[in-house]
């Protein structure tokens, strides 16, 4: 396999609520992270590629720092920092400029000079540019620092060309387009628990506490020589119970926002429980979307009195509730002890490359032919429907343009036998597909 230059990691440190978020959206020209003015909003890392001066990079945004704080969150939070820390080749240390440097800065500063890598200080929130206000925080022991604003874009640019000065090259563990992955349910069914089972290490914070997770948190891994990218998301309540403009409230746009992005959906369901309306209702936002899915019944160790039909009785279960898409495929994992997790990577390949499947016209034409010849369209105030031909113009998910002699005359009960013809012809577990009717005279 090829190798290739691998982009430069820049990791964005500090304590809470100097504008590393902002920083990161202003660079990175995505609203990935969330923004609010509260202490503590970032508190796992979040990924994005950036770009400065023809230099391409990852981007790595973190939770505030507190060195002096017993807190379980706060330590928790600091880990995945740390981490951040670990793999990354540049580091920005974010200040407030309007404070002053202060003792938890000091505190990161002690932290960062002992990581032995490039560490270029930002002092953030001079509105009124002017870069006298930056002198004091060369008390903090690091050489370059630099005045900015994240919020007017003031000074930005100058920070950015001390960061790429100190990229080096790395060499990519693969080459290839990496496959994203985003992990979607209710909150506490385990979906933490899961992404870090699947990493191998501890990515994200787990914690009991229903709603831990708060943004949609990409990283990138390789599996069996591939690369992709999971992304763990905030548990989708019902609306009613998400307050408008809290930080709940924006997690879950981002997980919304993130079964959009995804090339793949993991669906998280707990075992324990009965399959609810929420559950029913995520899944239908993924199906709404287009996306190919897997649901992952979580905690299938902690489920009790099972048989050899358990599975079999829970499958039916699920074909009862999730009728609209009867083309799922689901797996009985446990994040807990690992049971079968190693096969979820399978079942999201599987569900990518059926959703990627392109059947040639004269496939196409043969099986709605055969379905036609064994069916016949009903008729409708003495017209029958006539299929002229049919196409796949698109994958991803697989769309089906049939040509007819009126689109007026499809019912829907026909067009479900239709989808049901091209199921059984090839292989499209995982995805839905779509069906286009166009009248003959909208053929254009």
């Amino acid at each position: 396999m090829t190798k290739k230059t691998h982009k430069p990691i820049v990791a964005v440190i500090g304590r809470p609520n100097v504008g590393k978020s902002t920083f990161f959206n202003k660079v990175t020209g995505k609203r990935i992270s969330i923004v609010k003015d509260l202490p503590g909003v970032t508190r796992d890392r979040i990924y994005a590629d950036a770009e400065w001066a023809g230099h391409n990079f990852t981007l790595i945004d973190t939770g505030g720092i507190d060195l002096k704080s017993n807190d379980d969150i706060t330590k928790d939070i600091f880990k995945q920092a740390k981490a951040a820390i670990d793999i990354a080749d540049v580091i920005v240390l974010m200040t407030d400029g309007k404070e002053g440097p202060v003792a938890p800065d000091y505190d990161v500063a002690e932290l960062l000079r002992r990581c032995r890598k490039p560490v270029v200080v930002a002092v953030n929130k001079i509105d009124i540019y002017d870069a006298s206000k930056a002198y004091d925080f060369y008390g903090l022991g690091l050489t370059d620092v630099y005045a900015v604003s994240c919020e007017h874009s003031l000074g930005i640019g100058d920070l950015l060309d001390a960061v790429v000065v100190h990229f080096g090259e790395r060499v990519e563990l693969s080459t290839g387009e990496s496959r994203s992955i985003a992990v979607v349910g209710k909150p506490n069914v385990g979906k933490s628990s899961l992404v870090n089972r699947i990493l191998g290490f501890e990515r994200v914070i787990v914690s009991n506490i229903a709603g831990t997770t708060r943004d949609a948190i990409d990283t990138p891994f390789e599996y069996a020589g591939r690369p992709y990218t999971i992304v763990d998301t905030a548990g989708i309540r019902r609306s009613r119970s998400v307050d408008d403009g809290t930080v709940e409230s924006y997690g879950v746009l981002r997980a919304m926002g993130a079964v959009r992005r995804a090339d793949v959906v993991l669906i998280v369901i707990d075992a324990t429980e009965e399959i609810s309306e929420q559950d029913v209702r995520i899944a239908g936002i993924v199906h709404e979307e287009g996306k190919p899915c897997v649901i992952v019944v979580n905690k299938w160790d902690a489920v009790s009195d099972k048989d050899t039909y358990t599975i079999e009785k829970y499958k039916a279960k699920l074909a009862e509730d999730l009728a609209f898409m009867s083309y799922f495929r689901c797996i009985f994992v446990s994040a807990v002890s690992g049971q079968r997790v190693e096969k979820i990577i399978t079942e999201v390949d599987t569900a990518y490359q059926n959703a990627g499947r392109r059947l040639t016209t004269g496939t196409l034409n043969d099986i709605i032919g055969s379905a036609i010849a064994t069916n016949e369209p009903p008729s409708y105030k003495g017209r029958r429907l006539k299929v002229l031909y049919t196409t796949q113009p698109e994958t991803h998910p697989p769309t089906f343009a049939l040509f007819v002699n009126d689109a007026g005359l499809v019912h829907f009960s026909y067009r479900r036998y239709l989808e049901n013809c091209l199921r059984k012809s090839a292989d499209f577990s995982g995805t839905p597909i779509k069906l286009v009717f166009r009248s003959r005279n909208e053929e254009k």
